[in-house]
């Protein structure tokens, strides 16, 4: 089993491990046709996409003239995760239009079910650090200023990169390939990795993430009841975070949440073909359900981040005001050329004469 597939991304369960597995047990006979010819369509579009748009969100916070804050530094991380997620999504796409064969050999397969679900662990702590931050910015906007400074914020991305790594390390050292077959190859490690994906991937900082969000969005509640205006920039940013928090819940929840009668099924339990039938139609629908979060989130910074739209309309002032200034370099270059060339024609002229 593995929280995020790239091999065969129905493997969430037993029967999706083994889409004959149905058949050798009475079950009814499920066809993956639509998933050969459907799926990697989705997963490209999907990836195309994701790089184009998360490219431009990381080109905008870093060719603006102003240093980002605490929160875009979060921001344009989450960025770099959900780029890093995007384009490892060929390599799945391919391979479920060969039918789940694995053709890019043990290093890759390693490599690739290490990138996808590690991008996933940090997306999922760099939404924590930014719910802390806004937290800490509307509750307790007087105290813990520290914690709130861009280096803090630099050293807890490097901090979370590094733990998204040692989180993804069980599926390193499992993975392992035989006869086009990218698999995990023990089940206890298998089972060990999906425990930890469901309470540090999920559990956990869930709980985290709601317990500032309701404390944040009491807060707003007060304010606007109050009609404070001071702190409109804080409400602005908080209102794009919020966004993009309810935006990764909608789209991951669900996914997670399969994690656990998948689990229940490797224990025995929900064994019947129903289950098992409901359990991989779930898993394909939550799964793509999941990855199309890494472009939801661009969109969200476009449509809702209003600071985000005003960096983006001063970036393009800033290029046409570059461009202009190129250009009357040019035209004023160009006259003072002809007015030299003229001048030179004109000298010999003038000793004729």
């Amino acid at each position: 089993m593995d929280p995020l597939p790239t091999s065969l991304p129905a493997n969430l369960t037993s029967l999706a491990e083994n889409g004959d597995q149905t058949d050798n047990s009475n079950c009814s006979s499920v066809s993956h046709e639509w998933v050969y010819s459907f799926v990697p369509v989705y997963i490209l579009s999907i990836s195309v996409l994701g790089m184009a748009l998360n490219i431009f969100v990381l080109m905008v916070f870093i060719l603006h003239k102003k240093s980002c804050s605490v929160a875009e530094i979060y921001m344009g991380n989450l960025a770099v995760a959900d780029l890093l997620l995007t384009s490892f999504l060929p390599f799945w796409a391919v391979s479920v239009w060969n039918q789940f064969e694995w053709k890019f050999g043990l290093a890759m397969c390693k490599i690739v079910n290490v990138a996808i679900p590690m991008n996933v662990y940090c997306s999922i702590y760099f939404l924590i650090l930014v719910s802390i931050d806004r937290y800490l910015a509307l509750v307790h906007p007087l105290s813990h200023q520290k914690l709130r400074r861009p280096k803090c914020a630099k050293i807890s991305c490097v901090l979370v990169w590094i733990l998204g790594f040692l989180l993804s390390l069980p599926k390193l050292i499992n993975r392992t390939v035989e006869e086009f077959s990218c698999y995990e190859e023990h089940y206890l490690i298998s089972l060990i990795s999906d425990f930890m994906f469901l309470v540090f991937g999920f559990f956990i900082p869930i709980s985290i993430i709601l317990s500032c969000t309701i404390k944040i969005l009491q807060t707003l509640r007060s304010r606007f009841m109050e009609e404070e205006k001071a702190k409109s920039k804080d409400r602005k940013a908080t209102t794009l975070v919020l966004a993009v928090l309810f935006a990764f819940l909608i789209c991951w929840v669900p996914y997670y949440l399969l994690k656990i009668p998948s689990l229940l099924n490797d224990f025995g339990y929900l064994q019947d073909c129903n289950s098992r039938i409901i359990m991989f139609y779930c898993g394909q629908i939550f799964m793509y359900l999941g990855i199309f979060n890494s472009i939801l989130n661009p969109i969200l910074y476009v449509i809702v981040g209003k600071n985000f739209q005003k960096k983006v309309r001063e970036l393009f002032k800033q290029w046409n005001h570059r461009r202009g200034s190129t250009f009357s370099l040019i035209s004023t270059s160009t006259k003072i050329t002809r007015s030299v060339k003229l001048q030179l024609q004109a000298e010999p002229l003038k000793a004729a004469e």
